[in-house]
């Protein structure tokens, strides 16, 4: 029987990638995403993979998005973690509201959906759960206090949560991406995109459809012994 996954910030970028990645591992796969219609819309014509609308800051509507993907296509077996937003400025010019939207998003998602499926993954015995944080959650950013502290706190939540699953066969992992060719790090200026080019030791920024693979593996039945570890994909560009 095909295992059920939820991506969210499925339909762009790397979502969109993981959410294609999953579906071909044989998967029942929804999408999750906040805002964009028209992309979902798009998405779910393109890859026919189902999108589903919740912001993943808001507890109740956590819950019952799973409740409704489950109504659809089942126990959820496979949660990836992708959902992420910047409010990027120095903590200088950053009001309130850009800390909490990004710690609530990136952060507070995490907890928020882990919350909804957990429970279920623990009963039935089998879960795969993959965080996607960031190398700058490792490093640190100029510019970005809170997207790294909700980055790094995602690497924390990983480390504990694993704890928690590790003998029910839940799994708890995360994902470090480095700079992918994604829309958020289009928007980056071309003057500083060139300085974080010139310090990635492969030359390049990666692709989404390599974070994909590495969400692939971690999720496979047969990584069972794998949980806690977090999987740097950064071009070398911070060994950690």
């Amino acid at each position: 029987m095909a295992r059920v996954a939820i991506v969210t910030g499925g339909t762009r970028g790397i979502g969109e990638a993981i959410s294609i990645a999953l579906k071909g591992m044989g998967m029942k796969v929804a999408a999750n995403y906040a805002g964009n219609e028209e992309r979902a819309r798009q998405f779910s014509e393109r890859t026919g993979i189902p999108a589903y609308k919740w912001d993943v800051a808001d507890f109740d509507a956590c819950q019952e998005g799973v409740k409704k993907v489950e109504a659809d296509l089942g126990a959820v077996d496979v949660l990836v973690n992708n959902a992420g937003i910047t409010r990027d400025t120095t903590i200088k010019r950053m009001d309130h509201q850009k800390w909490q939207d990004v710690i609530d998003t990136n952060l507070g998602g995490c907890f928020n959906m882990a919350k909804a499926v957990f429970d279920g993954m623990l009963g039935r015995g089998y879960g795969r759960i993959v965080n996607i944080g960031s190398i700058n959650g490792q490093a640190g950013q100029y510019g970005q206090v809170n997207y790294a502290a909700a980055k790094s706190g995602i690497h924390g939540f990983t480390k504990a949560l694993a704890q928690e699953g590790a003998r029910a066969g839940v799994t708890v992992n995360a994902i470090a991406p480095g700079y992918i060719d994604t829309d958020m790090v289009a928007a980056v200026p071309e003057e500083v995109l060139g300085k974080i080019l010139a310090k990635i030791p492969v030359g390049r920024l990666g692709k989404a459809d390599e974070i994909a693979r590495g969400v692939g593996f971690l999720v496979d039945e047969n990584a069972g012994f794998v949980t806690g570890s977090t999987l740097s994909i950064n071009g070398g560009q911070h060994m950690y």
